[in-house]
């Protein structure tokens, strides 16, 4: 929008300049009374015979015009220069919106994460990386979960085994300390008996 603008004011000031130059060479008053007098003055042998008021006249009126003409040239300089002047502002304004603009993009494009700042490339790829860290953690743990929890029930499986192991070892060895003590008791009713 800014450089349609500046196009637009030094466009206008170029077609100001040519309408200025184009009016003052095709309107031009002086040719016309130069033309005149001329025209009005008489002949005399081979040289024309000019009226002093009429030369006088057209002196000042020269003068006129020619003063009319450096203050038209005065204010178009002077509209040049403001113009100029207004333009540089105009591009000045257009330099610091365009870094603004420029620092606007920039905080838009980069993340602060723990005070750090990252582009947005850099945030993703970071927040991918870490994702893809826990789900590996994940995944990891998963797997001592089931390998711990196999070994586990292995050692539950065994000690269930043990267990009814020892069981029937103490079972037998009831039975066993059982028939010796009847053994030892028949043995002892023998002995007294043979006492008595």
């Amino acid at each position: 929008m800014n450089k349609l603008l500046i196009t637009l004011l030094i466009f206008t000031a170029f077609t100001l300049k040519s309408n200025a130059q184009d009016s003052i060479s095709t309107t031009n008053p002086i040719q016309q009374e130069f033309q005149e007098l001329i025209e009005s003055s008489n002949n005399y042998q081979e040289y024309k015979v000019v009226n002093y008021d009429d030369l006088i006249d057209l002196r000042d009126n020269t003068n006129d015009y020619i003063q009319e003409l450096k203050d038209q040239i005065t204010v178009g300089k002077n509209t040049a220069d403001q113009q100029e002047d207004e333009i540089a502002n105009l591009e000045g304004e257009l330099k610091t919106t365009q870094q603004d603009l420029q620092k606007v993009t920039e905080e838009k494009d980069n993340i602060v994460f723990l005070g750090l700042p990252l582009t947005k490339g850099t945030y993703m790829a970071m927040m991918w990386g870490i994702v893809a860290i826990l789900i590996l953690a994940l995944l990891f743990f998963i797997y001592k979960y089931k390998n711990s929890n196999s070994v586990t029930k292995e050692a539950k499986k065994r000690l269930d085994d043990t267990e009814r192991e020892f069981d029937a070892y103490k079972k037998k060895a009831l039975e066993k300390e059982q028939r010796l003590g009847r053994l030892l008791q028949d043995e002892k009713n023998k002995v007294n008996r043979m006492n008595s």
